[in-house]
């Protein structure tokens, strides 16, 4: 028989996360978490630990590096603020369906419930946006509850679990064995897909004229970028991507039609009301894809196809449902399918996006005179890294331009904040990217605003030396808001007008290289200087202060009454 070891709570912690094929940490140290790290220390050599200088930073770079690896992130933080710190995070990471470990230290049990120096109810708090979560109060449930964590975060529809260890916990000793969970009584992560779906699914396919495939996150989140380039090949059908769904279909695709929601492309969401067949793949129908939902598709049948029941007829009511991983869903659909779809609603959305092109495009990525205009930075970005960087964006304009004018080649290369649209995500996110693809060029699209919000994460990518490329798009103004107030408050720019420091001189202070351009012919030169940096670097753009991003669907109006340019009075 095999004579177990007795070790602490702490080190066991440790050799679990081994035992997942954890190497990688972000965090933050504190009281309560110390026994952690103290272990931390003497296993320097099995982990690398980044520390962040705020534990919000540490919630969003894990995010990022489980986006950018397909593994699940992990992240510590000590007990009371440290830990109400990561909430925003967790948020982000759950509304995004990204799998992130998050342990947090607890004050000993005997406080639990006297409002001890740092304590704070962090199950309460963090159940309405964690997948799962659970407190340790027994050394002994540490492999049992890791392991369980990380089968709960990596299956079905990912998600952020959090585990919260009180202090005695990490120091208490027992006889320590660990075996991975492959199943939970009662939780059903990989649905049986039906097969009279199938065949239904398919009549309706053969049968259609006018089918539109929107493809989600879940493409991504699946691994299911193959397959789905399979399943266009075979179909022809025009394919449309949510803000998150974009990279699961590469833009030069001859298939892609463009991305959907507010501020999306024309052709896609003019036609979402022509098309006769919707196939909604592994999304959910956020408000900001479907404008109006009572005008929204209105010709067309509609399959909703998705890993978790709960968003199955949620938002739209659709005419079949069908719970399934949608990768699988894929590859059982494919030989069941006899039409192609014909080429004359392919051209469609060609017509309409040559308009797009016209009015907007042209305009913003080639204006050639007047102030430096964000989409032509991101343009010309996009063909100095060959459309091979990881993109990572704050929230805002910024956002919607690095989504729409870089022209994405490969899976998961947009990391950005979707459902909970965070600001101050951008910055962390990039630490967090570029520590999970260190052979990648990273660059960051964000704005004077969101910025501001987690600057200090400059001083994390200065430690570590991370070659991250920082844009920061200057317009003075915290720009999306503005917008919504130009186009709706009569220009009455109530507190979005900020003054901004000195960025270059901030990003010195850190030790890192930095310019400054604020006319159209410095650009050409001061991004190559940027990218053929050998480190971080950070360039200031002094973009037009008042440009706005169309197209454009008002608040409360139908996907086909998107507009393509500032219509208000």
């Amino acid at each position: 028989m095999k004579t177990l070891l007795a070790i602490s709570g702490a080190e066991a912690i440790l050799l679990s996360l081994i035992e997942e094929n954890v190497d990688t940490i972000f965090g933050y140290p504190g009281g309560a978490i110390m026994p952690i790290y103290d272990k931390l220390y003497e296993k320097d050599s099995l982990f690398r630990h980044i520390l962040v200088r705020h534990e919000q930073g540490a919630a969003h770079a894990a995010q990022a590096y489980a986006q950018v690896t397909g593994k699940p992130g992990v992240c510590f933080a000590t007990s009371g603020p440290g830990a109400t710190n990561l909430i925003t995070g967790i948020t982000n990471a759950n509304l995004d369906s990204i799998p992130v470990i998050f342990i947090t230290a607890q004050v000993p049990s005997p406080l639990l419930g006297t409002d001890a120096f740092q304590e704070t109810d962090m199950l309460s708090l963090s159940m309405p946006v964690t997948k799962w979560n659970y407190q340790v109060t027994k050394a002994e449930e540490i492999p049992e509850v890791i392991a369980k964590a990380f089968h709960y975060a990596t299956t079905g529809r990912p998600g952020p679990v959090l585990l919260d260890i009180t202090k005695d916990v990490q120091i208490q000793e027992f006889e320590y064995q660990y075996k991975k969970i492959k199943s939970v009584r009662s939780y059903i992560p990989a649905p049986v897909l039906n097969t009279s779906d199938l065949r239904q699914i398919a009549a309706m396919i053969n049968a259609a004229k006018k089918p539109l495939l929107l493809a989600g996150h879940g493409i991504l989140l699946a691994n299911a970028h193959k397959e789905l380039e399979d399943f266009l090949n075979k179909t022809k059908m025009p394919v449309a991507v949510t803000l998150l769904g974009k990279s699961a279909v590469a833009d030069d695709h001859p298939q892609f039609v463009g991305m959907l929601g507010m501020h999306g492309n024309y052709a896609p969401n003019m036609l979402t009301n022509e098309a006769d067949l919707i196939i909604a793949a592994g999304m959910r129908f956020d408000d900001r894809v479907t404008g109006d939902i009572k005008r929204y598709a209105t010709k067309a049948k509609i399959i909703h196809i998705d890993i978790d029941k709960a968003e199955l007829n949620k938002n739209v009511k659709v005419h079949l449902a069908v719970l399934a991983d949608i990768k699988d869903f894929l590859v059982r659909i494919i030989p069941e399918i006899h039409s192609v779809t014909d080429a004359s609603w392919r051209n469609e959305f060609t017509r309409l996006n040559d308009i797009e092109t016209e009015k907007v495009i042209v305009k913003e990525c080639f204006p050639g005179t007047g102030k430096i205009r964000a989409g032509e930075v991101v343009h010309m970005v996009s063909q100095k890294t060959r459309r091979e960087a990881i993109v990572v964006t704050d929230v805002g304009q910024n956002q919607m331009m690095g989504a729409r004018y870089y022209q994405f080649k490969y899976p998961n290369t947009l990391i950005t904040s979707g459902g909970l649209g965070t600001m101050g995500f951008g910055l962390p996110a990039a630490v967090g990217a570029q520590v999970g693809q260190p052979g990648k060029t990273v660059v960051l699209f964000t704005g004077d605003g969101g910025f501001q919000m987690t600057v200090q994460e400059l001083g994390t990518i200065f430690q570590y030396n991370l070659p991250v490329k920082i844009i920061i798009f200057n317009n003075n103004f915290l720009g999306m808001v503005r917008q919504w107030q130009e186009l709706f408050n009569k220009k009455r720019y109530a507190e979005t007008n900020m003054p901004t420091p000195d960025f270059p001189l901030l990003a010195k202070a850190y030790g890192i290289a930095s310019n400054m351009v604020s006319e159209r012919e410095e650009l050409d030169a001061a991004l190559d200087a940027m990218l053929t940096h050998d480190g971080p670097y950070l360039l200031e753009v002094k973009i037009e202060k008042e440009a706005n991003v169309f197209p454009m669907i008002y608040p409360g109006k139908a996907v086909d009454e998107i507009v393509l340019e500032n219509d208000r009075p």
